[in-house]
């Protein structure tokens, strides 16, 4: 049996990447975002460390990664957490496996805060934060619009037992 292999995603990961990415889109219920980036304007906007891909043989499963919330300094241990998983690989543990990575380099990192805003029709990514330690912290109404649609954002936490507890 092969085993899911976790490591820190490279550039030359981004064909795959960006293809499940593109899946999530696709759903209407993953993102804002309507159209793939490039690599580099992805990479841009995501912070260097905290990167890591899923693999299952030679078949990515999953990526995940961390956004910053705020350029000031009073929020550098606060990151936004993106993690998609392959349509092939839902509900295979593939996310508890890249979260539960993505969380404990978050706070070898020394993030102290993560966070999520999902929409409220993606069921898998809620039970996958609330599972991972999330705490739902309320909700924004209307935040933005999808294909012309108003949508909701559920705003999710996850304060580290380990950073910024003094």
């Amino acid at each position: 049996m092969i085993e899911i292999e976790l490591r820190a995603m490279l550039p030359e990961d981004w064909p795959s990447v960006s293809k499940i990415y593109s899946e999530g889109i696709s759903t209407g219920y993953a993102t804002f975002e309507q159209q793939t980036p490039t690599y580099e304007a992805w990479s841009t906007n995501h912070l260097e460390k905290c990167r890591l891909v899923a693999f299952l043989g030679d078949k990515c499963m999953g990526w995940a990664a961390l956004s910053p919330v705020s350029k000031r300094a009073v929020y550098s241990g606060v990151a936004e957490v993106s993690i998609y998983i392959s349509t092939h690989a839902q509900g295979k543990g593939v996310g508890s496996k890249l979260m539960q990575a993505l969380i404990t380099q978050s706070e070898e990192s020394g993030l102290w805060t993560l966070q999520s805003g999902i929409f409220p029709e993606n069921n898998g990514s809620i039970k996958l934060h609330e599972k991972m330690g999330f705490r739902y912290i309320g909700k924004r109404e209307r935040i933005a619009q999808r294909d012309g649609i108003w949508k909701d954002n559920l705003l999710f936490e996850r304060r580290s037992k380990i950073v910024g507890t003094n």
